[in-house]
């Protein structure tokens, strides 16, 4: 497997992208970024039930829908992230694994 960049599932103290060099998909900060995306993905789901119910509720005011918005668009942010990473990760894989 070639060393390709995967896009971290976290950005730099100026919002910049960051990436991992590495062809270790075990190693130390492989498994952190498997782990934060896990709990992204998590924190995402869990979010979508609360907005379900939130609105639902027809007397729930504009400033709890301003924050559910916040909070919608962040875990979207971090849920788009990670499937661009693992969408990269799995176009460099090589779709050829028939026995000759």
């Amino acid at each position: 497997m070639s060393n390709e960049l995967r896009l971290l599932p976290w950005t730099g103290p100026d919002g910049k992208p960051c990436f991992l060099s590495t062809d270790d998909n075990d190693g130390h900060m492989s498994r952190l970024a498997d782990n934060l995306e896990s709990v992204q993905l998590g924190m995402a789901a869990e979010l979508l039930h609360q907005a379900l119910d939130l609105l639902a509720d027809t007397h729930t005011d504009q400033d709890d829908l301003r924050l559910l918005a916040k909070d919608l668009t962040g875990a979207l942010r971090d849920t788009l992230r990670v499937a661009a990473s693992r969408g990269h990760r799995l176009e460099g894989r090589s779709t050829d694994h028939r026995p000759r």
